[in-house]
């Protein structure tokens, strides 16, 4: 084939916060199809923390990526060339594929997608593992009941604006935790929570006593670290805590110590909890369906931080340490074809 391939590989493993140098880019050829096989442009894809875990070599619910290898996260593409019965060019799919242009994958290996039923980006965000893990995270281990006050860490991003939507929904009280002044007002004036705090500028403790007179029933937890000692101080008797991410501590070399937590749990009978979305596969399709329906009912909104161009892939997924990102980060590789 005429048309070269561009892929991204990870090229060593990252000591603390991961640089440019890390990374490759590459220049290769598109392999001819097999049977039962199809070609996917990338139109989008998605850049998330957990990629970060992936880039060292240790024991985790997923392997980590092999050195001067493609690194694979979702993407949503198109397929441009066929040899599958299930599969016809112009459809469009999603799919674990790599950080490349082109992806020649199985047809068993991607989903087909119906863009008429909402922007294709939303699978890879609000209608996809995002959603879901905010979905599942909640309302399983969470268990939000009325009246109750949810505190969410990273409420502004991908999964954290989704979890305070929800929580909202169940009629609760919301306090959101984020980075910026604008993420802030964005979180109380856009997505409805009750109350914001800015991790950066305010005395965490202090307006976590002010946002939250009642205490802490829920904490869904998405970075860890000092921000998540100062919750745990505040929670209630027989008080859940849904372990999502741990961003404050992925860049670190060494072992993190804080304070013992257990003698908090212990005294208010409390569960800490965490999860990997993938526990909930047998139930993808129902909390698939409820998010929808939330989406279409006008009860969830969600945002989208969405970079232009393959060659940023890289700094879109820096910038995620930083808090560069308000809700889901994508890049955008390539436009659809007319097919």
């Amino acid at each position: 084939m005429l048309m070269k391939n561009e892929r991204i590989l990870l090229v060593n493993r990252p000591k603390g916060t991961p640089e440019k140098s890390d990374f490759r880019f590459e220049a290769t050829a598109i392999p001819e199809l097999e049977n039962d096989q199809v070609l996917v442009k990338t139109i989008y894809l998605s850049v998330d923390p957990y990629m970060r875990g992936r880039m060292n070599d240790t024991k985790s619910y997923v392997p980590p990526f092999e050195l001067n290898e493609v690194i694979s996260g979702g993407v949503v593409g198109q397929v441009i060339q066929s040899r599958s019965s299930e599969l016809a060019e112009g459809d469009f799919v999603i799919g674990n594929l790599g950080w490349q242009k082109y992806n020649a994958v199985s047809d068993a290996s991607v989903r087909k997608l119906d863009p008429s039923i909402a922007p294709l980006t939303t699978n890879l965000g609000v209608l996809g593992m995002t959603g879901l893990t905010a979905y599942f995270g909640l309302l399983d281990i969470g268990n939000p009941q009325e009246g109750e006050t949810v505190v969410v860490s990273g409420a502004a991003g991908a999964v954290g604006t989704i979890v305070g939507q929800i929580a909202k929904i169940k009629g609760t009280r919301v306090v959101g935790i984020a980075g910026s002044d604008e993420k802030i007002s964005y979180l109380k004036d856009g997505l409805g929570f009750d109350e914001a705090i800015n991790y950066k500028t305010d005395d965490v403790y202090k307006a976590l006593k002010n946002a939250c007179p009642d205490g802490v029933d829920v904490y869904f937890d998405n970075v860890g670290g000092e921000i998540s000692d100062h919750v745990l101080r505040q929670i209630n008797k027989g008080a859940r805590i849904a372990i999502c991410g741990q961003i404050a501590l992925y860049n670190l070399e060494k072992m993190d110590v804080g304070p013992r937590i257990q003698s908090q749990l212990l005294i208010n009978s409390a569960l800490m909890k965490g999860f990997i979305v993938s526990d909930y596969a047998a139930h993808f399709e129902e909390g698939a369906v409820q998010l929808a329906k939330w989406l279409k009912e006008g009860k969830l909104s969600y945002s989208e931080n969405i970079v232009e161009g393959f060659e940023n892939t890289v700094d879109a997924f820096l910038g995620l340490f930083s808090g560069e990102n308000t809700g889901k980060q994508l890049v955008k590789v390539a436009e659809p074809e007319n097919v």
